[in-house]
């Protein structure tokens, strides 16, 4: 059995990139508000480890990362905010509670990643996240938010990627057609053994069609869909950019930004 440490540990280096999503929400919230943001909630933040790197950009930047389970809180406290100095811990706050609940701060901009508000299942529920989301912004905050989709998103199968000490699988389990409701786990391989179901998640899938209109009767005035760019070989080369029409493809992972 995996120790804490080394399923988090496993987790943040297969599937998060805090310096590229950084990068990218720098460049797009300029372009919508003339200014670079520098208070950052990160809901379902987990371990924290975007918002506590946010805060190393200057001693003007602000982090809030809010998630219910202690468990990934305690970890992160232990790693990722020990790599702050002692001004900089000053400037980032661990909130466990419900990302339904009300807080007493504004954002200038609010993360949902990972694809964590598919917990929500129903029109209704998201409407009341949203609508939460929108009442924690500044006037000129952003809403951005991840999801994935394509061809293999809703097919039963197991996908292995393999990293340098380790592998990394992301199992379609089941999918439903007549809910979107699907069951995903990730397992890992270490030294020769397999650590099975290490995480589970009980999603429904939703669309950008769906989201943006969602996003639009929670108060958002505005919602922004990227895609992104492919390299030489078909495959996304990390570049994001605004499209309204795109082909279909087997995968892909993308970004919405809502603006109030």
């Amino acid at each position: 059995m995996l120790t804490v440490e080394e399923k988090y540990q496993l987790y943040e280096n297969s599937v998060q990139c805090h310096d590229a999503d950084i990068d990218f929400i720098n460049a797009q919230f300029e372009t919508f508000s003339g200014r670079k943001p520098l208070v950052l909630r990160e809901d379902f933040g987990g371990t924290g480890m975007l918002a506590c790197n946010w805060t190393k950009q200057s001693p003007e930047h602000l982090s809030y990362a809010v998630d219910l389970d202690p468990e990934p809180i305690a970890y992160g406290k232990k790693t990722h905010f020990q790599t702050l100095n002692e001004e900089e811990k000053t400037r980032m706050h661990y909130v466990q509670g419900n990302v339904l609940d009300s807080y007493p701060f504004k954002a200038d901009v609010t993360v949902a990643f990972n694809f964590s508000y598919f917990i929500f299942k129903t029109r209704k529920q998201l409407v009341e996240y949203f609508s939460k989301v929108r009442e924690g912004l500044k006037e000129d905050g952003v809403f951005f938010l991840d999801l994935f989709g394509g061809t293999d998103a809703y097919e039963e199968s197991v996908e292995e990627t393999e990293h340098d000490s380790f592998s990394y699988f992301w199992d379609c389990d089941k999918y439903n057609p007549i809910t979107n409701e699907c069951q995903y786990y990730i397992h890992f391989e270490k030294n020769g053994k397999r650590y099975d179901k290490v995480f589970s998640y009980d999603w429904r899938m939703w669309s950008i069609p769906e989201l943006r209109e969602i996003l639009e009767d929670a108060g958002f005035s505005k919602t922004v869909a990227y895609w992104e760019g492919e390299d030489e070989d078909g495959d996304g080369d990390g570049n994001f950019y605004q499209s309204n029409s795109e082909d279909n493809c087997e995968s892909w992972v993308t970004y919405i930004a809502a603006i109030p």
